[in-house]
């Protein structure tokens, strides 16, 4: 069963499109403080005396935040009208990087981050709910692809615009300038995003019963695991262009630019694919994932191979949407705390990888051992997707 439509509640395409522009804004702040602290690295680490693999552990902390306050968040505010929560979730996110920008520890650095993450899920969560409720059936794909395209945008724009002034005014404001476009999306978000007093509120209690479904919790692990490759590869890039590909720090808002590239291109082909194959897509772009991380090593040599490859690794967020319809259509009876706990998978995924990216780089195996990690974690991905097909209710 899917999150059903009536005539009422779909919106006219041109307000359809206002309300989800306004919500992608939010995705680009999400986007761009999740992602920043990747391009940074180097700069952090230097200026509060740490060592990259230590920045990564904030990397971790945000994640883990997202981990813990999608679902939380999910269920405390389900009594909430979304558009509401909407704008709750984004004041919280305004909040923590605000407060990263002004920190003075690796500690302190660490507790932000984490704080930074706790509405992430649940924003996104409940974006592509009130996304998906608003057009027609065959075209919610479509429209959460639409929401997450500020996601892409980040990467594409945000990260190396973060990164750039990072370099150029300090690192501390590019987590300011997060904190704006946060505060800037709660206006956005009143303005445009329907304000339905009529909408079904969610039962706390019924949401959590609805994941006693086996397929729920395979389809999370697919998302944890399978999406891990990533974000190892990804959040050791600043410090892989440096030390291996030997180019300046001017070159790395551009590794970033490449990989936001290959995010629009795989955000774009993942919503394509699933409303053509269903579930079968999901299967296919985790060996497709296997095939990039692998082809990362041999290519982080030189700055164009670099470039090629980080651009290939970003096409790996095809996975999102996808992955996403499915867990809302599985779980029709809890679709926010589903869509929500989908970003507490995929970033228990960021959690995952820099973590051990972390350890077999400082086991001694060199920063292009991220791609041989991130290929494993996706051939663990592609045998959880394998079980889930075998099991009761798959495709």
């Amino acid at each position: 069963m899917t999150i059903q439509q009536t005539p009422g509640h779909v919106l006219p395409a041109r307000d359809a499109a206002k309300m989800e522009a306004a919500m992608a804004v939010g995705s680009f702040a999400i986007g761009t403080g999740e992602f920043a602290i990747m391009g940074l690295m180097p700069d952090i680490a230097t200026n509060l005396h740490l060592t990259e693999p230590q920045v990564g552990h904030a990397i971790s902390a945000y994640a883990l935040g997202v981990v813990v306050g999608a679902p939380l968040l999910a269920i405390l505010g389900a009594k909430l009208l979304r558009k509401h929560l909407l704008m709750l979730l984004m004041a919280l996110y305004a909040v923590g990087n605000l407060a990263t920008a002004f920190t003075p520890s690796f500690a302190s650095l660490v507790a932000f981050r984490f704080i930074s993450g706790l509405p992430h899920g649940a924003f996104f969560g409940i974006a592509a709910v009130v996304a998906a409720s608003m057009v027609p059936a065959n075209q919610r794909a479509g429209a959460v692809a639409r929401v997450m395209m500020g996601l892409t945008l980040a990467m594409l724009l945000g990260n190396p615009i973060a990164t750039f002034l990072g370099q150029l005014f300090g690192w501390r404001s590019a987590f300011a300038l997060v904190g704006a476009i946060a505060l800037c999306t709660i206006a956005l978000v009143w303005r445009f995003v329907p304000d339905r007093r009529d909408e079904p509120r969610s039962d706390p209690r019924k949401e959590l019963r609805a994941f006693k479904q086996p397929q729920i919790w395979m389809a999370l692990a697919i998302g944890a695991v399978g999406f891990a490759g990533m974000f190892c590869v990804f959040s050791y890039l600043a410090p892989t262009m440096l030390e291996v590909t030997r180019v300046t720090p001017q070159w790395i808002p551009f590794g970033l630019a490449a990989f936001g590239v290959g995010g629009i291109i795989g955000n774009i082909a993942g919503g394509k694919l699933f409303d053509r194959l269903q579930f079968r897509a999901v299967g296919l772009l985790l060996v497709w994932s296997m095939a990039v991380l692998l082809f990362f090593p041999f290519a982080a040599g030189s700055l164009w191979g670099v470039l090629l490859g980080i651009g290939l690794v970003g096409t790996m967020i095809a996975l999102a949407a996808p992955v996403q319809i499915r867990l809302m259509d599985i779980a029709h009876e809890a679709p926010s705390l589903a869509a929500a706990s989908n970003h507490a998978a995929f970033n228990l995924a960021n959690a995952l990888g820099p973590w051990l990216g972390g350890m077999a780089i400082s086991a001694g195996f060199g920063w292009t051992s991220t791609g041989y990690i991130g290929a494993v974690t996706a051939l663990a991905g592609l045998g959880i997707y394998a079980l889930a097909r075998r099991m009761k209710g798959g495709d």
